[in-house]
C-alpha cells in the first residue's frame, strides 16, 4: 500500500522513492540486474557508483585520509568508522545484548548471531552464511579460484589471512614466543596459547552431543565428523577414512601411494609430510628451537629441555612462571 502518496512505487515489494532513478536502481534488486561494468576485471554492478568505488582497488587511490593516523580510504563511510578506533565511540547498541559496536554493518551482521538468519547462500550446494564475506571465500571452494599469491613461492590460497600465515610460518624464522612450561618456540602468541594446553589439560573445546572435550578445534571437528557425522567430509576412497580437512586427506592419500614429495637436502632422504621433513633437519643443524622459560638455555629436542626445566623450575611456584 502506498501510504505516503509517491507514483514511483515498487510493483515488487510496495517501497516508495522520490523518484524515477532511485526506483530504477532498486528495481535491480528483485532483477538482478548489473548493468555497470569493471573494465579492468569485468566485474558487474547494480550501481555506477559502486563500479566507480570499486575502480579505486585497481587504482589503488585512497582520497579520504586519517588526520590523527594518516591512513588512507577509498570511502568515506570507511574513514568516518576507522574514526572511531580513536575516539572509542560506539554509537550502535545490540538491543538483545547490550553489546555496542562502532559501525553499523557490524551490528547488522552481529543480530543475526540471535536472529539465526543466513541470507548469503550458496548456489552450488546451498550451504548459508550469516556474511557475505564468508560466502565469497566459500565460493572458491568450488571454483578452485586462489587470488592470493606468495610473492616468495608463488603458492596461492583462497583468504589473504591464509597466505599471511603461510609467509610467517614457512618463510620466516623469526620465534618470539616461547611456552613458559617447555621454553618451546613458537611463531604467533595463539601458538603458545594452544600448545600450552598440553601442560595445562585444558579442553575448552566440548562437544554439542556427548560429554567429549578437545585442546583444539580441529580435533573437536574431526570428532564430530567420525563420531557423530556431523561436518565437511573428506573420504579416502580407498581405505574410506574421513578427514575434516581436504590437507589432511591429501597428505594420507601419499602414504597409499608411496610419495614422498619432500626431500632432505643434505642426504636426500625422502619424507611424507612437510612436519616429517622439518623434524629430520635437526639431526644435520645446530638449531636449537627449545629454551628454558626460566634460565634462557637452548635445547634441540623438547624431551631435553622438559627435563632441564623440571631441575630448574623446582621450588618455584607455578604463578611466578607465568
Amino acid at each position: 500500500m502506498n501510504i505516503h502518496g509517491s507514483k514511483y512505487q515498487c510493483t515488487e515489494c510496495g517501497k516508495c522513492f522520490r523518484n524515477n532513478h532511485q526506483l530504477t536502481e532498486h528495481r535491480r534488486i528483485h532483477s538482478g540486474e548489473k548493468p555497470f561494468e569493471c573494465s579492468v576485471c569485468g566485474k558487474r554492478f547494480a550501481k555506477g557508483v559502486n563500479v566507480r568505488m570499486h575502480s579505486r582497488i585497481h587504482s589503488g587511490e585512497k582520497p579520504y585520509k586519517c588526520d590523527v593516523c594518516q591512513k588512507a580510504f577509498r570511502r568515506t563511510e570507511h574513514l568516518i568508522g576507522h574514526m572511531r578506533v580513536h575516539t572509542g565511540d560506539k554509537p550502535y547498541v545490540c538491543r538483545v545484548c547490550q553489546k555496542a559496536f562502532s559501525v553499523s554493518g557490524y551490528l547488522n551482521t552481529h543480530m543475526r548471531i540471535h536472529t539465526g538468519e543466513k541470507p548469503h547462500i550458496c548456489r552450488v550446494c546451498q550451504k548459508a552464511f550469516s556474511v557475505s564475506g564468508r560466502l565469497i571465500k566459500h565460493t572458491r571452494i568450488h571454483t578452485g579460484d586462489k587470488p592470493y599469491r606468495c610473492p616468495l613461492c608463488d603458492k596461492s590460497f583462497r583468504e589473504s589471512g591464509a597466505l599471511q600465515s603461510h609467509k610467517r610460518f614457512v618463510h620466516s624464522d623469526r620465534k618470539r614466543y616461547y611456552c613458559p612450561f617447555c621454553g618451546k618456540l613458537f611463531k604467533t602468541a595463539y601458538e603458545v596459547k594452544k600448545h600450552a594446553r598440553v601442560h595445562s589439560d585444558a579442553k575448552p573445546y566440548s562437544c554439542r552431543h556427548c560429554s567429549e572435550c578437545f585442546r583444539c578445534r580441529e580435533t573437536l571437528k574431526s570428532h564430530l565428523l567420525k563420531s557423530h557425522n556431523e561436518g565437511t567430509c573428506f573420504t579416502c576412497h580407498i581405505c574410506q577414512m574421513k578427514f575434516s580437512r581436504k590437507r589432511n586427506l591429501k597428505e594420507h592419500l601419499r602414504r597409499h601411494e608411496g610419495v614422498k614429495p619432500y626431500v632432505c637436502d643434505e642426504c636426500s632422504k625422502c619424507f611424507y609430510t612437510s612436519y616429517e621433513l622439518k623434524r629430520h633437519q635437526l639431526v644435520h643443524s645446530n638449531y636449537k628451537g627449545f629454551c628454558c622459560g626460566l634460565c634462557g638455555k637452548d635445547f634441540k629436542h623438547a624431551n631435553n629441555v622438559k627435563q632441564h626445566f623440571r631441575k630448574c623450575s623446582d621450588g618455584v611456584e607455578c604463578d611466578s612462571i607465568l
